[in-house]
């Protein structure tokens, strides 16, 4: 069944006695479009769940009544980032039934899914990293609090599964220090679990789901995961099964779910390529040879930022000269010399969805003509490639990749530099050309880059060129370092670059430069 097809079987708002607050379910004969999710009512007899509209406090009998506060941005308390019915930015409450309900579609008679999420990871004693939570778990529920766990048990219901969530309950105490918790009861009102449940409990009840089920699909935890290792195994090995493994890897069939973009996914990718194109923009203005690399990767951040994205979306490379010629050079503590080259592997993340950029650029704001020499042959096969990512056609990531290895040699070629034997794609162009991109940088990395590109699908193309220090090689090459990065979604017959607005033409890249000196 298609997306859209879907998407007329989804969801119905009620509003419960209980709390007033607007709870979807599943409808059991028609489901609403994602438009129509947390509709208020125009009849003035139907009392209404002002709660959730205003984020102010409202006065009763003497008493404050806080407005209702959530571990995560939700529409009701962050009208500025979300509309109406979203779960997270972007995205309907309507898309996350679509995603679950494919996945379980997939999946046979008998069977259970289970996902968990990110620990709290810590960068020192009481001291911990920002959260960025478990992607795939994040994609079937939008929920972004760590120490959580999903449960989708197929069945013959209406909605076709139930949805179990474990999360952490509301606790005052707690909440002081930490902030916000979502708690039990938004779970199931918010974020649309049949069954909400203290994640202190998941430990003891996830195997005791599991063991009314033939077919178990998850996924054994690393170290940072919610689930432990010791319920993993017994979710992998039934006692009473003669069966070496009962259970089956989930990630894959989440992954072929992934691989192709929705309409929201990539209006939020465009947005996230527009706001890194623009910072790129004001970093090639920012750049001077009195600058060091830090700088340039606080300046990219910043700017980034300042425009909407929530954090990088990878640890960015800012190599400048021959620093470069490490392909993740992420040390960027090194200061910037008049006449090099930078080159820049940055992107901000906005909303969960990650932009993957590459931009050269010299220090100074003009190439000299050995840098433009290279350059142009990188800049080529970029283009070039660009042309080839339709479902037209037909290729896949790795036809791609040996496309741009031709237009490479025959670019050095011209310029007279004959590799040695192997050269080109052990030291000159050691990297691939591009790689899938969406919720995680490299992301869907169960899906093969010998599979044909459909529409829909989101990838990079990023050919490079990296003149070693060999005098195998002329010296005014020599050190050089060049890639070309964009984020390309594959169209029926035109492709759609979302980071046209970083420059990449020398003449723009120079006018930029030199606007920034004025």
């Amino acid at each position: 069944m298609t997306m859209r097809a879907l998407a007329g079987r989804l969801w119905r708002p009620t509003t419960t006695a209980r709390s007033g607050l607007l709870v979807i379910r599943p409808a059991s004969a028609s489901r609403i479009m994602a438009g129509s999710t947390f509709r208020r009512s125009t009849d003035p007899s139907v009392q209404q769940p002002s709660c959730l509209f205003s984020t102010s406090s409202s006065v009763a009998a003497g008493h404050v009544k806080a407005a209702p506060q959530y571990g995560q941005p939700t529409w009701m308390t962050h009208p500025h980032l979300m509309k109406q019915g979203e779960i997270t930015p972007g995205i309907t409450a309507a898309e996350y039934e679509i995603r679950r309900t494919s996945l379980m579609n997939s999946l046979p008679a008998g069977s259970i899914a289970i996902l968990a999420s990110y620990r709290t990871r810590f960068m020192t004693n009481n001291i911990f990293y920002p959260f960025h939570q478990q992607t795939d778990f994040y994609y079937l529920c939008g929920f972004n609090e760590p120490d959580s766990a999903l449960v989708l048990e197929k069945n013959d219901s209406p909605r076709g599964y139930k949805m179990t969530m474990f999360v952490a309950p509301k606790n005052a105490s707690i909440e002081m220090w930490e902030g916000a918790r979502t708690g039990i009861d938004a779970a199931k009102e918010i974020f649309g679990a049949d069954e909400a449940i203290d994640s202190n409990l998941f430990r003891y009840r996830v195997v005791d789901m599991a063991s009314r089920f033939e077919n178990v699909y998850f996924d054994y935890p690393g170290a940072s995961m919610f689930m432990p290792m010791d319920i993993a195994k017994k979710l992998h090995y039934k006692p009473d099964s003669d069966a070496m493994s009962t259970s089956k890897n989930l990630s894959p069939l989440i992954q072929e779910l992934r691989v192709t973009k929705s309409e929201a996914e990539i209006k939020i990718m465009r947005q996230a390529g527009e706001i890194s194109g623009k910072a790129f923009i004001e970093t090639m203005k920012f750049t001077n040879g009195q600058r060091g690399e830090n700088q340039i990767y606080a300046k990219f951040d910043y700017e980034c930022r300042m425009r909407g994205s929530q954090m990088m979306a990878y640890v960015p490379v800012v190599a400048g000269g021959s620093n470069a010629l490490t392909m993740h050079y992420v040390n960027n503590d090194q200061p910037l010399h008049d006449g090099d080259l930078l080159l820049m592997d940055a992107g901000g993340e906005l909303n969960g969805y990650a932009s993957d950029i590459t931009r050269t650029w010299p220090v100074n704001g003009k190439f000299t003509p050995a840098q433009k020499d290279l350059y142009e042959i990188v800049l080529n096969a970029n283009k070039e490639c660009i042309k080839l990512c339709t479902e037209e056609q037909g290729l896949s990531l790795n036809q791609i990749h040996d496309v741009s290895m031709r237009l490479t040699k025959e670019g050095l070629s011209r310029l007279g530099i004959k590799p040695l034997i192997h050269d080109v794609d052990r030291r000159l162009y050691p990297h691939h050309v591009g790689h899938y991109l969406g919720m995680d940088v490299h992301d869907t990395g169960d899906i093969s880059r010998s599979r044909p590109l459909k529409e829909g699908m989101v990838i990079t193309i990023e050919p490079g060129l990296y003149i070693p220090r060999d005098p195998a090689y002329p010296e005014r090459y020599q050190g050089i370092g060049i890639r070309i990065e964009d984020n390309v979604v594959i169209g029926k017959t035109v492709p759609h670059v979302l980071s046209v607005t970083a420059p990449k033409e020398i003449v723009d890249i120079e006018y930029c430069c030199s606007s920034g000196k004025d």
